[in-house]
């Protein structure tokens, strides 16, 4: 899914890879994504080696309260009013300058030109090939030429700062994401970023007091949650098909090895380095973000804490073992990541949530996507469902038989363009309508930044043998009042 937003920019590294600064955060890898303590309002703390902690592991079963009463009492006080509720500003045309032209940029800004209303004013990526390349498509499609943006790492910031702009959509490497969101809302833009927002959890909370103090919108863009069978249990769980909800899962299991070594791909290559660096879920957004909306997570419920365990990391060493050859700038590296990260996330009302995460072993690809309730449960990867009173066989049914379920969007494009089965042109033309309209976004900061939690938490808790880390209340206590999300109601007029 979003793994395919690589954006090639040619700078050179300590390990001598060709790359936009990949390794730019590897310093704050140690102090700011939960190694130690974490940053944010210390909501969290992972065991060194020679602590109690790592010395009793199983005294993390006790901790989960302790934890959760932990992240309500360290709420960093806010900097500004909410953006809970708070609509965009209704406009004719929105205006569109999109930051990273690589694999997942160059391919969304095709659904930003089919979208009416809809105008790409600036492109910026400091690969001039790729920019020119997308600036073509732009005029191809009868819009002016954009402006371009390609002098270094840093031209963003003069996109951003363009007065003719509306929203940022950012599609770089992760190591950028949360300094191009800063930007964007500094410069008076709404921005959405592709997953995940940010790497650290002091970024999480810079990016929710941003966009409190600013006034804009700082978005998610999780485009698993517009699925047509995300949006389809959605609707059946508010409707009380499953019951009282209990428990869901979700998952991001994709074997990229070939992918991960090819020097095309992912250029620098910053997604691989990621795995030299943390040892938790790198990428839980797409399994997330869909099972938080089926539980109104922020809007009624809200996470509390996580515990995560990981295995060894085997894999990507034994796949450069077998496909690279000596002397490859590979053979330099160490990995941690686990290659199958798996956490139990807990919510207020005791619900349980699983997260997977492995990309480094061969398997088919799944984001599991479940849900259950007291009356039954849905699957999916393959789609089945088993719900009271319609199933009492204990035989598995066909979800095809509940497609009258479908959320508005989908039985208005039924076939809709793009990648990804379609999800990718549902979520743009729903933010691009909320935007023209002036309706309030289906998703916020408080949600990007509870979905990215597990990135940092995850890895603090494996690092201390699974003791649950507390996920903070972005949200400062609203998450009680339930509120509309992205089982929203269609637009009137």
């Amino acid at each position: 899914m979003h793994d395919e937003h690589a954006t090639p920019e040619p700078d050179e590294n300590p390990e001598g890879y060709s790359r936009r600064s990949v390794l730019r955060t590897a310093g704050a890898a140690g102090a700011g994504l939960g190694i130690g303590a974490l940053a944010g309002g210390g909501t969290a703390h992972a065991a060194e080696p020679g602590t109690a902690a790592e010395a009793a592991p199983g005294a993390a079963s006790g901790a989960a309260s302790g934890a959760a009463a932990e992240a309500e009492s360290a709420v960093p006080a806010a900097k500004g009013r909410t953006m809970i509720g708070v609509p965009f500003e209704g406009r004719g045309t929105v205006r569109v300058g999109i930051i990273g032209l690589g694999n997942r940029g160059n391919g969304m800004i095709d659904l930003f030109l089919a979208l009416d209303g809809v105008r790409v004013v600036a492109l910026c990526d400091p690969v001039k090939d790729k920019t020119a390349s997308a600036a073509a498509k732009v005029v191809a499609a009868g819009q002016p030429a954009p402006a371009t943006y390609t002098k270094g790492d840093h031209d963003f910031v003069g996109l951003c700062e363009r007065g003719d702009l509306d929203f940022v959509y950012v599609a770089t490497p992760w190591d950028w994401h949360f300094e191009m969101a800063k930007t964007a809302m500094l410069s008076g833009k709404h921005v959405g970023v592709e997953c995940p927002i940010a790497m650290r959890l002091d970024q999480l909370w810079e990016l929710v007091d941003l966009s409190e103090r600013t006034r804009r919108h700082c978005m998610q863009l999780e485009n698993c949650c517009y699925g047509r069978n995300e949006m389809r249990v959605l609707r059946m769980a508010h409707a009380g098909k499953f019951g009282r909800l209990l428990h869901g899962a979700g998952a991001y299991n994709h074997d990229l090895r070939g992918l991960m070594f090819d020097p095309d791909y992912y250029e620098g290559p910053w997604r691989r380095l990621w795995h030299t660096r943390l040892r938790g879920d790198l990428y839980p957004n797409h399994g997330f973000g869909p099972v938080a909306n089926y539980m109104d997570v922020n809007r009624g419920d809200r996470v509390t804490h996580v515990s995560s365990f990981g295995t060894p990391s085997l894999g990507l060493a034994e796949y450069r073992a077998a496909n690279m050859p000596p002397g490859d700038p590979s053979w330099k590296e160490t990995y941690i990541e686990s290659d199958r990260t798996i956490s139990l996330v807990q919510t207020a009302k005791g619900r349980v949530i699983r997260l997977e995460h492995d990309v480094s072993t061969p398997h088919p690809y799944s984001r599991i996507n479940s849900l259950g309730g007291t009356k039954g449960v849905f699957e999916d990867y393959p789609e089945r469902i088993y719900i009271e009173p319609d199933h009492t066989d204990d035989a598995w049914g066909d979800f095809g038989a509940y497609a009258d379920w479908d959320h508005w969007l989908w039985k208005e494009h039924s076939n809709p363009p793009g990648g990804h089965g379609g999800m990718d042109y549902i979520m743009l033309f729903r933010l691009m309508q909320c935007m023209r309209l002036g309706l309030v976004p289906d998703f916020d900061v408080y949600d990007a930044a509870t979905w990215t939690a597990p990135v940092p938490l995850s890895h603090a808790s494996i690092k201390a043998h699974g003791a649950p880390q507390a996920i903070p209340d972005f949200t400062r206590g609203l998450w009680k009042k339930e509120r509309p999300g992205v089982d929203s109601q269609k637009p009137q007029g």
